[in-house]
């Protein structure tokens, strides 16, 4: 689906569950994403047609993101309605050993072009735990704007958005991305 310099970023598959649950079953990954209420084998298992039904509904969803120069699936992003607003959120995480390594930022900036170049939305959103400076950093630097600090998935989150004019004011000349 989308191609950055260094990520195959393609839709995610009934047969990823497995790997999707060893992904978010960490501490450290699923601190940000609901915990481990949110984030284990069952809970998972039930959001996964979600997951899949974006695909149908919208041309885009969840998806898992690989290293081109290994072929290893480090985390998943893509873009998705929030469920208390049907507002398109980008969202991302990867498995932390690939933190701090410019991923995030790759693939949510990818998918900031994706949504405003080829799915034409007029404004995408995110949402990131109070205390996930990492990824509200990344938000920054893909041009998005903090709008206001609230409730979402019982934990309190950092609202940001983004429109088209906002993003092309903010385009990276320096991200190679292939649309697909």
């Amino acid at each position: 689906m989308i191609e950055t310099e260094r990520l195959l970023i393609k839709r995610l598959e009934p047969e990823d569950l497995s790997w999707l649950i060893e992904l978010r079953t960490p501490d450290a990954v699923n601190r940000y994403m609901g915990g481990p209420e949110m984030q284990n084998a069952e809970a998972l298992a039930k959001r996964l047609p979600f997951y899949l039904e974006c695909y149908e509904k919208f041309g885009f969803g969840f998806s898992t993101m690989t290293l081109k120069s290994t072929g290893e699936m480090i985390g998943t992003s893509g873009l998705q309605p929030l469920e208390e607003s049907g507002e398109i959120e980008v969202g991302y995480n990867l498995a932390e050993e690939y933190w701090r390594q410019g991923f995030g930022f790759e693939c949510a900036y990818a998918w900031l072009k994706y949504g405003f170049e080829t799915a034409g939305l007029e404004r995408i959103v995110a949402v990131c735990h109070t205390d996930n400076v990492g990824s509200w950093r990344i938000m920054e630097k893909c041009g998005m704007r903090y709008e206001r600090t609230g409730e979402h998935y019982g934990m309190e989150c950092l609202f940001y958005a983004i429109t088209p004019d906002e993003f092309l004011k903010s385009k990276h000349d320096d991200i190679s991305i292939r649309l697909g």
